[in-house]
């Protein structure tokens, strides 16, 4: 006969299992496993992940603190959608972290840590030469994880990563336009010969820009969807939607310059 538990033991026990739970819920989510709005069923993942209910429904509580998921009384728990003007406002804050964290990198990083962002990199271009835009959202991830985690500053990544988790279907969603992923690639290579070459006014510039064109890319291709859906409706796009600047060199910018430029050219034909 087995004796029981120790209360302490029993609790850790709990504890690592809810962990790992959590753990595997968020990153299903991150993959796009489950996609925003869709109801996470507390009984279906208990037995798709041969634990008891209860640790699920304590993981939901973590994912609900930290932005993924959202608890509708009477109805549920559903994948947080989060709406474009707060996705805006992420993008504002992520890009200063992005400058501090281009500028420190230029400053401190070693060989060995260039080698490994070089490294990301060739996979991501490997990723868009093989037209995978779900290889290529994973690598993302981990290259801009790794930038800010190469800073050293503890604080700072824990912040960071609850953002990007929140604005991860964003991203993944802009690189599904096919057009997109060379043009974020190399955006990648220009931040790593930035900080490789120790200035640290470039390689912050380099990272603030390069969230700033994913900005634009995210206001852009939500306004496609919200236009899409409605003439699926047979209604008129929401009025209002969100302004956006667009800075110099911006990829919407080149890619509206290339249109104009091709329009003069069948004009002078």
């Amino acid at each position: 006969m087995n004796a029981a538990l120790h209360p302490t033991i029993a609790q850790l026990q709990n504890s690592s299992l809810t962990t790992v739970v959590q753990q595997e819920i968020e990153r299903a989510i991150l993959a796009g496993e489950y996609e925003p709005g869709s109801k996470l069923i507390e009984a279906t993942l208990a037995e798709k992940m041969g634990v008891s209910r209860g640790p699920v429904r304590e993981a939901f509580r973590m994912l609900e603190e930290a932005g993924l998921v959202r608890t509708e009384k009477n109805r549920g728990v559903f994948v947080r959608d989060i709406p474009i003007d707060e996705a805006v406002e992420i993008f504002d804050l992520r890009a200063a972290m992005d400058e501090l964290v281009g500028r420190r990198l230029a400053e401190n990083i070693t060989v060995a840590q260039i080698k490994e962002l070089k490294a990301l990199v060739d996979s991501m271009e490997k990723a868009v030469k093989a037209e995978d835009p779900q290889a290529y959202h994973l690598l993302n991830l981990s290259f801009h994880d790794r930038l800010v985690e190469m800073a050293g500053n503890r604080k700072l990544t824990e912040i960071y990563r609850k953002l990007i988790k929140e604005l991860s279907l964003f991203r993944r969603l802009n690189l599904a336009d096919g057009w997109l992923m060379p043009m974020s690639a190399n955006e990648h290579r220009l931040i790593v010969k930035a900080i490789a070459s120790r200035d640290a006014d470039a390689a912050g510039r380099a990272m603030f820009q390069h969230v700033i064109e994913s900005k634009a890319r995210t206001i852009e291709n939500d306004l496609r969807r919200q236009a899409a859906l409605a003439d699926a409706a047979g209604e008129s796009p929401a009025a209002g939607p969100v302004p956006v600047k667009l800075v110099a060199g911006s990829a919407v910018a080149r890619k509206d310059q290339g249109k104009d430029k091709e329009g003069l050219s069948r004009g002078k034909r």
